[in-house]
């Protein structure tokens, strides 16, 4: 049985993503610093348990490497764009026009 997290997220991520159960702070202070600092300033919530997960993951292909820090910080940022992409879309079809942040062509504010 999936524990479910009570949190106030509001967006259409959960329709995206699959969220992860476990103890979001271990694995956030698990992580190199690097990524840390960057899952801090993501424009979403992260989820550090998923987070954690894919470090694992290009811990295995790369090793515990500077490439595989870079590997993964890239990967959170796509990830970051594909749900900035996709709530601008859902904006749009809901209200009929640009998310007012696109419209503004203003930058993440981290």
């Amino acid at each position: 049985m999936r524990k479910v997290m009570a949190d106030n997220e509001r967006t259409l991520r959960h329709e995206m993503w699959r969220r992860y159960a476990g103890d979001d702070w271990a694995a956030f202070d698990a992580l190199p610093a690097t990524i840390r600092e960057r899952v801090a300033a993501h424009a979403y919530d992260a989820w550090s348990v998923n987070v954690m997960m894919l470090w694992q993951h290009y811990k295995r292909l790369y090793g515990r490497t500077m490439r595989a820090e870079r590997a993964l910080i890239r990967y959170l940022d796509y990830c970051e764009r594909l749900e900035r992409e996709a709530f601008s879309s859902r904006y749009n079809d809901v209200y009929g026009m640009d998310l007012p942040h696109d419209a503004a062509c203003a930058t993440v504010l981290r």
